[in-house]
């Protein structure tokens, strides 16, 4: 009995300090990054720098505005065509697919997961690019280009955490709504989908910070132009592939504005967490009144 208390008391505290040394890396990064990119900021301006539409590093112009606009509309519209795609995915594979189907598609999308984004980012370089630039003319590096890689990138997390929502919902909720008379597609539409929401908003979340914070393939597809793209068919830059296109020969203030553009990246993230947790928390839907 008390080997069994030390057992417990020794896993307890090192639960706690695994977690306080997760806590404190996040807190050194984010104390570095200030540290090197906060000054830019001061020498800049924060509005110049926020808003600002030249990036001109030689000529010490450092607006960052194409950048975050191009990170934003990439983002978007990749969750707009991942989204739905998953969604339906993971209620089909949890619901309707037969057991043989389900195991020839689970390993599928987990070996999708597990592909290199460098692997992706020559797929839609050879291959995407050069379709684009057929079917709708252009260089073929564009929004559209780098949102629709960055889509298939993220399909494998939003269907799996997903599934597991969904696997997650007490089996009495569908077998209540079946005897009470309901169709199999009322009581995914009605109960479950609704009850898995928290799980498919934290996997609609891990998809969106996978999309705004990868850079190798969408800086190989998306032409990596720092301007404000007109529509989805023209080339844009990201604010992960300006630094990572950067880095490598920056100095200065240069090399200090690329780190602010991570403080903005961080805030930009923070902001689209916010409100994507008030819209899970407005519209949630209360499974008893449906």
């Amino acid at each position: 009995m008390v080997d069994k208390k030390i057992s417990e008391f020794l896993i307890e505290k090192s639960l706690f300090l695994t977690a306080i040394f997760s806590i404190a890396i996040i807190l050194v990064i984010i104390i570095f990054i200030l540290e090197e990119g906060f000054p830019a900021v001061l020498k800049i301006g924060f509005f110049n720098f926020v808003f600002g539409l030249n990036w001109i590093p030689s000529e010490n112009e450092f607006g960052l505005f194409p950048m975050i606009i191009g990170s934003i509309y990439v983002t978007i519209l990749a969750l707009v065509m991942a989204v739905p795609l998953s969604l339906l995915s993971s209620i089909f594979m949890t619901e309707i697919a037969p057991e043989n189907l389900r195991k020839i598609l689970k390993p599928a999308i987990e070996t999708l997961s597990g592909i290199p984004s460098v692997v992706y980012g020559f797929f839609g370089l050879t291959i995407l690019v050069s379709f684009m630039r057929e079917v709708f003319g252009g260089t073929g590096f564009s929004l559209f280009t780098a949102a629709l890689i960055l889509a298939v990138m993220i399909l494998p997390t939003i269907i799996s955490v997903s599934q597991d929502a969904l696997r997650s919902v007490p089996k009495e909720y569908k077998e209540a709504s079946l005897g009470l008379g309901a169709t199999n597609w009322q009581t995914i539409k009605n109960i479950l989908v609704p009850a898995a929401l928290p799980g498919i908003v934290t996997a609609i979340l891990l998809g969106m910070g996978r999309a705004i914070g990868e850079t190798l393939a969408v800086m190989m597809v998306a032409g990596n132009v720092a301007k404000i793209p007109n529509s989805i068919f023209e080339p844009v830059r990201t604010i992960t592939s300006n630094i990572a296109l950067e880095m490598g020969y920056a100095t200065n203030v240069h090399y200090q504005a690329l780190f602010a553009s991570g403080i903005i990246l961080f805030l930009i993230i923070i902001l689209l967490l916010i409100i994507a947790r008030y819209i899970q928390n407005k519209y949630k839907i209360d499974i008893g009144s449906t």
